[in-house]
């Protein structure tokens, strides 16, 4: 490894990490089929009317996240709640693979840099703009990563068969979204973003290194791509989320 003038450049190609989880996370007899989904309310609605156990949890300082085993239209997928941001994010799809899982969908939701997404309206990312940390711990540093390309194939298919229109589109992963100033909106939309979020870079890069299958769905909510940012109450689209989570299920187990 070479010393560069910023660290987040000294990547690393060694596998044998300091910390392994082999020291802290057991494999277990586990579905290799996962759903990462950060809206807890629409998992409780999903919990209620599946059959399901624990089979973990995912702990990170005083939060405690249960990891669920559901019985979904005939067939057993995992199913948690997401945790924000990259370095978590990371830590939960590590965590994951580490148990037994394999195929991955996280399902969440976004900003859009474009005013005429109107919100709710579902997004599949095909690359990340990667202006985040953690990615660069994983695969050597590069402007941007691309998603896998046949899990987009299959989300579309999914998508399309439930009759769900969809755009798939290029996103910025960031960490800090109090610091998304108009330059920087300006520039990403340059380079054909049309959504920001704090996962994808993550979530694609720890999916490459482990070499395990990874695949997201996001739905439009608030708008940077205007004089002022607007809300337009997202966080209030309960119908769209339980949506995109079944939709999540659906695409996972097509994997």
């Amino acid at each position: 490894m070479l010393h560069k003038e910023f660290p987040i450049l000294e990547f690393d190609s060694d596998k044998d990490a300091f910390i392994r989880l082999s020291h802290t996370v057991a494999a277990v007899e586990v579905s290799e089929h996962c759903v990462l989904c950060f809206f807890g309310e629409a998992i409780a609605k999903i919990l209620l009317e599946c059959p399901h156990k624990v089979v973990g949890e995912f702990r990170a300082g005083s939060i405690r996240l249960p990891i669920y085993e559901l019985a979904y239209k005939g067939a057993k997928v995992v199913l948690i709640e997401a945790f924000m941001g990259a370095p978590g994010a990371a830590g939960q799809i590590e965590e994951l693979t580490a148990l037994g899982c394999r195929k991955f969908i996280a399902c969440g939701a976004c900003g859009v840099l474009d005013h005429d997404i109107a919100v709710g309206h579902l997004i599949i990312p095909t690359a990340a703009v990667r202006d985040e940390g953690t990615s660069y711990h994983y695969i050597a540093p590069a402007r941007e990563i691309v998603a896998n390309v046949h899990i987009v194939q299959v989300i579309e298919e999914t998508l399309s068969a439930k009759g769900l229109p969809y755009i798939k589109a290029k996103t910025w992963t960031t960490d800090a979204f109090y610091r998304e100033t108009p330059a920087k909106i300006q520039l990403r939309k340059a380079e054909d973003c049309v959504a920001v979020e704090m996962e994808a870079a993550a979530y694609m890069a720890v999916a490459q290194y482990n070499d395990v299958e990874f695949g997201q769905i996001l739905y439009a909510g608030d708008n940077l791509g205007g004089a002022v940012w607007d809300s337009r109450n997202y966080n209030g689209r309960t119908e769209v989320r339980e949506l995109v989570l079944r939709a999540s299920l659906d695409a996972c187990l097509r994997l």
